[in-house]
């Protein structure tokens, strides 16, 4: 599957939003081309470089999303709201004259649902808590507190984890062992 990618200093798991706002061209361009073909993109964390300027060296391990909302707004800009779909791996990359990166992925097999365990009802108390606060796009999520795979994903979303732990937790597997790593990183209050 050939994709375009989008470099972000975030991390997007799926079944997660993420508000965006558009403004360089050749983004302007990938945005235009993906409603009208309903087509995907990637996002990918940043590994070396900027969001804006020359292309980015990004993570090879990426969420697949698809555009669910978009406006031009008063600012000029294009302000759109991406779903997370389906983890990726880069299997190779170009980037074009534009410096907009198309990549060769690989998607990743869906975690299957997971029983939330007792053990950690704490940190389903503290995403009710972060959720009750958010405001649209959030708050259009339909919560699955019973499913530590969509727990764990959006704690490592939404807590302000250091972007390397956070792509950590992206790649991990399986969601007991990324609620171990999230409670040990809250506990030793390893945040950005």
């Amino acid at each position: 599957m050939n994709i375009p990618l989008l470099p972000l200093h975030t991390v997007l798991f799926p079944g997660g939003v993420l508000p965006l706002r558009i403004f360089e061209p050749r983004y302007l361009d990938m945005i235009s081309t993906c409603l009208r073909e309903s087509s995907p993109f990637g996002v990918c964390l940043i590994r070396a470089g900027q969001e804006t300027g020359l292309a980015a060296s990004t993570c090879e391990v990426g969420t697949l999303v698809r555009i669910s909302w978009f406006e031009r707004r008063p600012d000029g800009l294009l302000g759109i709201d991406v779903d997370g779909v389906q983890r990726f791996r880069i299997l190779q990359s170009a980037v074009q004259n534009d410096q907009l990166i198309l990549a060769n992925i690989e998607l990743l097999a869906d975690e299957p649902a997971c029983a939330m365990p007792a053990e950690w009802q704490s940190l389903v108390s503290l995403l009710q808590t972060m959720l009750a606060q958010l405001q649209f796009p959030y708050a259009r999520l339909t919560p699955r507190y019973d499913d530590a795979v969509w727990v764990s994903a959006r704690l490592a979303e939404l807590l302000p984890l250091k972007l390397e732990l956070k792509q950590a937790l992206l790649q991990t597997d399986d969601p007991l062992l990324r609620l171990q790593k999230l409670q040990a990183a809250i506990e030793a209050g390893d945040f950005s």
